[in-house]
């Protein structure tokens, strides 16, 4: 294995460099968003199309030492554009400090985040990923970077990647290929001795073996885990060979190895992150070892160690669809949490319960996600929307609260721009905002100055774009056909696909029901009208995958390639196969129009849109996700930011909603959105289209950006959640074995607490004064707050506070003011909760009773 070595480049007065600087560049992720060390890999082997300059590791061992030493010398041009890059690469290291974070948190210097998910889509030369979870955690890691987050990655490196083609009949068929490791950016994560980090994680009767990896993005590093290791049993070693692979027995396998051994290599490497920040269920188990280690580390039991570790585990769910959670039966859950009882100190019984949606049953299967959101301290969902529909879903973990209150909050996923956008559009941003957009958070207003953007530029930035686009899906086309043998007609007609001047429209997604990737087929002849027409011509090119056993996804994908053969129409229709992040990319940056068609509210945020719109793309999308949030939040009198399928009701008949968002699409295509693409001026230029191109940029970006996101689970999450786990853990944890023991004691004493609205009076002008009694039993008015919850009212359902007025013959009474503008016809009801001073507003499920 040739490996780079580690290095601190620097820019000589010769501008020498040598083989392994390039080399040390290549193996570092930064360059996937560095458009100046894209351009030099380029330049170093000019044959080299977009999918080669995904691997430029292989590109350079492939080239050789002699051939690119021979190069930079014959070429002064060559030589000084790689020295720039080789010490461009340094000084972005050294400029950590002078990062967002650093200078924004002084005072948390010794704060860092863990942050688990089964897949990073970071480059295709790194295949680890499958879908948005994997977009949004590599997101995540470059905007670290970038903002100086002391954030560290924590996934499974996959031994295996599959690659989608279609057969003759246009029916997705699946190959596997086995990686070199030796070719991948990664190498060997080693300690501060230098030595190899290899952890163990308890499976049923042996320990398998985990080799640690580390990818560099930037300044922020990514630990990968691999189970292929000699020293494991045969199947053990498969543990990690596929990502999403296997049966239910694999998958548990896969997520005990990234949560427990996840945690574990962070420790072997010398990390004790304050946070751990929990992605979907696959990484529940991490919050297990987490309790384990303050258990350890501060003698306490796992009810105390639990109330430490809260603050610090974040889950956030990325899907609303049931199907995209793990279930595991009772007995598989039962014989892998096994060994992890006694280290916990409970019994496997009470464990089992944790991961139940109804705890006491316990045939009940076991659900990761269950896991995380009764451990984590804090859960949130990736839109707006997705908040309400995942407080929705998952409400019955804490019965007795209205969904409202249910502790499920949100932050809308966000795109790292620099990764995703063309040249001409990264121009067009340093010419309007400066540079804070690469490296700053930003507010809404510091984007405002997008909407001043030139149309001219604008409008060549796209074109140049389309064109990009139409050529690389001639070439992708091309290339895929001539793997498979086919005749010279068939590699003309895939030359001649697409029109450069057309209105192009992008389709990327999974091929699954809630996805509607179909929905356009609604009426064929009214489609086949809209691409056919020879004046103004529309055509969509598509991308996307079904799961390789959805075999009704695959008909769904199927249907699409019909369609265009039926009707004459494979020039205006065009797959490409094979999805991957180049031609994610190239899609983002050349359509003119985002098609998003899931079934309202099954769309968790739907981060393609993010990056089209970011490349000066509108969206044409069903009000779901993010796309929900800020349709909802336009500004009406300005140009429209894009348009919405449908209105955002709820069907009982999912015929009935499709035919209807069907015949919002075709209406919004033959009324809008085709006559605005083709209405030109005397220049040429479509200046209402191009109005909402800046509408759209100036208005969506703060939302689109990923630094935004960042700072949110910072600001909202991982410093408020770290500050208070630091609280409770102070002087050996004395605070939390104190709750620990009260909370035990209210459990206790809970039971017999009986509470009603006794009175309820109306004052002149219509407020009102409720009464309450509590017989609070054994526990005292100091153990309890008790509220008056008003629903509904002219305001959303909401809790008074009530106020203690006396105790007598063992039952307390309280009084609360309702204001005037309640309404007298507004629902009075009372609750008590526990009161303690070091519960600071958390949620205790089993500790809350309302009056009948």
């Amino acid at each position: 294995m040739i490996t780079a070595r580690r290095f601190t480049p620097r820019r000589s007065r010769s501008q020498v460099v040598e083989f392994e600087d390039l080399l040390g560049v290549a193996t570092n992720l930064g360059w996937t968003w560095h458009a100046r060390t894209r351009a030099l890999f380029a330049r170093l082997d000019p044959a080299a199309g977009p999918s080669a300059l995904e691997w430029p590791r292989r590109l350079l061992v492939g080239l050789g030492r002699a051939a690119i030493e021979e190069r930079l010398a014959s070429d002064p041009d060559l030589a000084a554009r790689a020295a720039t890059v080789v010490d461009g690469a340094a000084r972005y290291e050294a400029k950590r400090a002078k990062t967002w974070f650093p200078q924004t948190h002084r005072k948390d210097r010794q704060f860092e985040v863990g942050f688990f998910a089964a897949e990073f889509a970071l480059t295709d030369s790194l295949p680890v990923y499958a879908g948005g979870l994997g977009t949004v955690a590599g997101e995540f890691l470059k905007s670290a970077s970038a903002l100086g987050v002391p954030l560290f990655g924590v996934g499974l490196l996959y031994r295996e990647t599959s690659h989608q083609w279609l057969d003759d009949a246009g029916l997705q068929q699946e190959s596997w290929e086995v990686l070199d490791f030796e070719q991948l950016p990664i190498e060997v994560a080693r300690d501060e001795s230098g030595r190899p980090v290899r952890v163990k994680v308890p499976l049923p009767g042996r320990d398998v073996v985990v080799q640690v990896w580390t990818v560099l993005v930037g300044r922020t590093r990514l630990y990968l885990l691999d189970t292929d290791v000699r020293q494991n049993r045969r199947n053990d070693r498969e543990i990690t060979a596929r990502l999403y692979g296997g049966d239910q027995e694999t998958r548990i396998q896969q997520e005990l190895v990234l949560g427990i051994g996840g945690v574990r290599a962070l420790a072997a490497l010398g990390h004790d992150p304050e946070v751990a920040h929990l992605n979907e269920g696959h990484t529940a188990f991490a919050a297990l070892e987490r309790i384990h280690r303050v258990m350890v580390r501060d003698g306490l039991s796992f009810a105390e160690a639990r109330l430490v570790a809260a603050p610090g585990l974040l889950f956030t769910t990325h899907t609303p669809v049931a199907a995209g959670h793990d279930y595991f039966p009772a007995e598989l859950a039962s014989q892998y949490l096994a060994p992890y009882a006694p280290l916990l100190g409970i019994d496997l019984a009470t464990l089992s319960s944790l991961g139940r949606y109804r705890p006491d049953d316990p045939l009940d299967s076991f659900c990761p996600t269950v896991l995380a959101l009764r451990l984590a301290g804090a859960a949130n969902g990736v839109s707006r929307l997705h908040g309400r529909v995942t407080r929705d879903q998952w409400g019955g973990l804490w019965p007795r609260l209205p969904l409202s209150e249910v502790p499920i909050g949100h932050v809308t996923d966000g795109i790292h721009f620099r990764s995703w956008i063309s040249s001409e559009i990264e121009e067009l941003l340093d010419r309007q905002l400066g540079s804070f957009w690469r490296t700053t958070p930003g507010s809404p207003v510091s984007w405002k100055p997008l909407i001043e953007a030139e149309d001219e530029a604008l409008w060549n930035a796209k074109c140049r774009g389309r064109a990009r686009l139409i050529e690389f899906t001639r070439v992708r086309r091309h290339e895929q056909l001539a793997r498979r043998g086919a005749d010279a007609t068939r590699l003309a007609a895939a030359d001649a696909l697409l029109d450069a001047d057309a209105l192009t429209i992008g389709f990327v997604g999974r091929f699954v029901a809630y996805k509607r990737p179909t929905l356009f087929l609604r009426d064929p002849e009214r489609l086949a009208r809209i691409l056919g027409d020879p004046d103004r011509p529309v055509q969509i090119i598509f991308g996307g995958k079904a799961h390789p056993r959805d075999e009704f996804g695959k008909q769904l994908l199927r249907e699409v390639i019909e369609f265009a053969r039926r009707y004459g129409l494979e020039h205006r229709v065009v797959f490409i196969e094979d999805f991957d992040l180049t031609m994610d990319r190239a899609l983002a940056q050349g359509v003119d129009l985002w098609l998003n068609t899931p079934r309202r509210p099954l769309e968790a945020c739907g981060v393609g849109g993010m990056k089209a719109g970011a490349n000066g793309s509108l969206n044409c999308s069903t009000l779901d996700g993010w796309w929900d949030e800020v349709w909802n939040d336009a500004d009406p009198a300005a140009a429209p930011i894009g348009w919405c399928i449908g209105t955002g009701k709820r069907y009982e008949d999912l015929d009935a909603q499709d035919a209807s968002d069907a015949e919002s699409l075709y209406d919004w295509l033959e009324r809008k959105i085709v006559p605005a693409f083709y209405d030109r001026d005397a220049q040429g230029l479509p200046r209402a289209w191009l109005a909402s191109i800046r509408q759209s940029m100036a208005s969506l970006a703060p939302t689109w950006s990923v630094h935004r996101m960042v700072h949110d689970y910072v600001e909202s999450f991982y410093l408020p959640g770290a500050r208070r786990a630091r609280w409770l853990a102070a002087e050996g944890g004395a605070r939390a074995r104190d709750l620990a023991s009260a909370l035990e004691r209210l459990r206790d004493g809970w039971p017999a607490i009986r509470v009603a609205v006794e009175d309820v009076t109306v004052a002149p002008g219509g407020a009102m004064r409720a009464e309450i009694v509590a017989d609070l039993g054994l526990l005292e008015p100091s153990d309890v707050t008790v509220q008056l919850w008003v629903a509904p009212s002219l305001r959303a359902a909401h809790p008074l506070a009530a106020r203690f007025e006396e105790r007598r013959d063992g039952v307390a009474r309280y009084s609360a003011q309702v204001p005037q503008e309640t309404g007298t016809d507004a629902e009075l009801v009372a609750r008590v909760l526990p009161c303690h001073a070091a519960l600071a507003g958390m949620c205790v499920p089993d500790l809350i009773t309302w009056s009948d």
